[in-house]
């Protein structure tokens, strides 16, 4: 058996995310991944390289789309030789992606690749009516002018509405702010903690950019130079005035400031062997160890709350690297919501949950608090689905360099009641 490598984490680049139908309005996916693309490749130099891979994905993806990552390839400096392919994970494509690459440079496979995600909700895939392409595949199919005419005739006005994307699971009906609204109650999550949340995403990103932390992560584009979301003089006594938006009852917790906006945007992280990052002069930011996805059933008797998944794979992972949920030195908790972080960090504190559904002896614990997404994170930055695994990972593996030592933990849920984590060290 062939044995296994560390996988350095060289660095990363994104773009400023911006706010649907703003700033990157008309930008497509490929613009955005490929210029992501080309400030990592000008940061690290990779100008003409062929690399092992590079792996990256959309959730919301055009018919053009196809064979994405490999066109953005394609629209570099990278050798053309380079392979290049799409996953997708919905908001933890990131993520995986990650682990894919990291998996083949550990097994020896690849010396170095790149992963990555990218997502636009500005420029969103709008069908054509259902109706009308069955229509239109029947006229497709017709063996004369005839039949394809009797064919068309059959279309009518209402053929003519568009089917325009929502987010919502298929499976329930309910979008994923519904399904978060639930797992509050559930939890019982009171509204001043995750309005406490997010005013601390945005103090702890905006006191980042202040002192220029994003600098060597980021690349301007279309003029933006910082994430669009980011609020520096955010109020937490306005934050509590705002109303519910997803349960207009006095139930209703999650509000426009504790959940992520709509966001447009792309990121990138570079992964190697320490051979090939040493032999290139390149920096170690710090290794990728292991990651682990989890899924949970949320429909029916029984069901989990749809964003419950990471609750899950984290004692899994914690357990194969025999590590305790305290030997961490930074904990990056996609923001999905605030409240899906809090209740997540409450499930893992609970005794009762924790035998019934994660089927162990003893609470994983509280974390400090004080470790958590301590450059802020998703509610501050914003959340374009894809993208989000590059941000972390790329923020993560700076934050240890810094610290010089250390440990980190990821954990992003994801739509389709999933979550991938996964465990970055020095």
């Amino acid at each position: 058996m062939t044995q296994t490598r560390r996988v350095a984490i060289v660095g990363g680049n994104r773009i400023p995310f911006a706010r649907s139908n703003t700033v990157y309005a008309t930008a497509s996916n490929q613009e955005m991944l490929t210029s992501a693309l080309d400030g990592l490749i000008e940061r690290y130099n990779l100008h003409g390289e062929r690399l092992g891979e590079v792996v990256a994905g959309a959730v919301l993806k055009h018919s053009r789309d196809f064979n994405l990552t490999r066109e953005c390839v394609l629209g570099t400096r990278l050798a053309a030789e380079t392979p290049a392919y799409d996953v997708q994970q919905a908001c933890g494509t990131g993520l995986e992606a990650a682990i894919l690459v990291a998996n083949k440079i550990a097994l020896g496979q690849i010396e170095c690749g790149i992963a990555g995600g990218v997502d636009t909700t500005s420029d969103a895939p709008i069908g054509v009516n259902e109706g009308l392409r069955r229509i239109l595949l029947e006229a497709n199919r017709g063996k004369s002018n005839g039949d394809k005419l009797k064919s068309l005739l059959k279309i009518r006005p209402r053929h003519l509405m568009p089917h325009i994307p929502r987010n919502g699971e298929p499976r329930t009906g309910l979008s994923m702010g519904e399904h978060c609204e639930l797992m509050a109650q559930t939890w019982q999550i009171p509204r001043d903690e995750q309005d406490r949340l997010a005013y601390e995403s945005h103090i702890k990103l905006a006191a980042a950019y202040a002192e220029g932390w994003q600098n060597d992560l980021m690349t301007p584009f279309r003029g933006l130079t910082r994430d669009q979301n980011l609020r520096p003089d955010i109020n937490l006594e306005k934050l509590g005035t705002l109303k519910p938006v997803f349960e207009k009852g006095p139930r209703g917790t999650l509000t426009a400031a504790n959940s992520t906006p709509l966001t447009d945007g792309a990121s990138v992280v570079l992964l190697a062997s320490e051979d090939w990052a040493k032999a290139r002069g390149l920096p170690i930011l710090a290794y990728f160890r292991d990651g682990e996805a989890a899924a949970v059933n949320f429909v029916g008797e029984g069901a989990e709350g749809l964003l419950m998944a990471p609750v899950y794979a984290v004692p899994r992972l914690l357990a194969r690297n025999g590590l305790s949920l305290q030997d961490f030195d930074y904990y990056e908790i996609h923001e999905a919501f605030a409240a899906q972080v809090l209740c997540t960090l409450k499930a893992w504190e609970d005794a009762e949950y924790c035998k019934t559904r994660l089927g162990l002896d003893a609470p994983l614990g509280s974390i400090d608090r004080g470790k958590l997404n301590v450059k802020g994170s998703s509610l501050a930055a914003g959340h374009p689905f894809a993208a989000t695994g590059g941000r972390i990972v790329a923020n993560l593996a700076k934050l240890l360099d810094a610290a010089g030592k250390g440990r980190g933990l990821i954990s992003i849920c994801a739509a389709g009641g999933q979550g991938v984590t996964a465990i970055v060290e020095k």
